[in-house]
């Protein structure tokens, strides 16, 4: 397990109210005999400790403090103001209210000012939002804010498309179905000409404008 957190309780014993291992197992167990199996026969026995080490993967990042992944940042730019932009990161998340997988896409842009970071810590940033209990809405907004707080730039730009499986495999049953968000600070939410051009770079059909978040 990552570093504890002030948001996340030690691994072991019960610190900040953080249960130990052992009852997590247990409440895997309890879960198994609701939905009407036996977690002591020979295909389920090691289920319990799988989930729990499935979890502390999952939800990662509440160890991680979006602050500290984008404490670094660069000064020589060479004058360079323009968009930078990073597209298609990968993310897979978990809804809060199911638990169910969120499986989706992010793009981020910002127009520097002074200081530019690493386009891995863009991909990092979205690692420690999405590895946690999360809706879409709320994640696309920390993004964006995590970014416009750690570099302030002229403008930030984040957009999400996922599926949630919450939606696909119970409830409605809708597969084939996907959200879109985004969130827009400084140059992209005022200025409709470098929204667009930022639109543009991530293929959203022409004459799209979305809604912030």
């Amino acid at each position: 397990m990552p570093k504890d957190h002030p948001d996340k309780p030690a691994r072991n014993g019960t610190r900040n109210g953080r249960p130990s291992r052992e009852e997590a197992e247990e409440a895997v167990r309890v879960l198994i005999r609701w939905a009407g199996d036996d977690p002591g026969r020979e295909g389920l026995k090691s289920t319990p400790g799988r989930v729990a080490r499935a979890y502390e993967e999952y939800f990662a990042g509440y160890a991680d403090d979006p602050a500290d992944v984008l404490g670094r940042t660069f000064k020589e730019t060479n004058g360079y103001d323009e968009i930078v932009v990073l597209k298609d990161i990968r993310f897979e998340s978990h809804c809060e209210h199911h638990i169910a997988p969120i499986i989706g896409k992010v793009h981020i842009a910002y127009l520097p000012d002074k200081r530019v970071i690493g386009i891995s810590k863009l991909a990092r940033l979205v690692e420690v939002f999405s590895r946690r209990l999360q809706i879409q809405e709320k994640m696309t907004a920390q993004i964006a804010m995590a970014l416009n707080d750690a570099l302030k730039p002229r403008g930030v730009a984040v957009v999400v498309e996922a599926a949630h499986q919450c939606m696909t495999t119970r409830g409605v049953h809708k597969p084939g179905v996907a959200m879109v968000t985004s969130h827009m600070l400084g140059a992209f939410r005022d200025d409709p000409m470098t929204r667009r051009e930022f639109l543009a770079i991530i293929g959203a059909p022409p004459g799209a404008s979305l809604t912030n978040v």
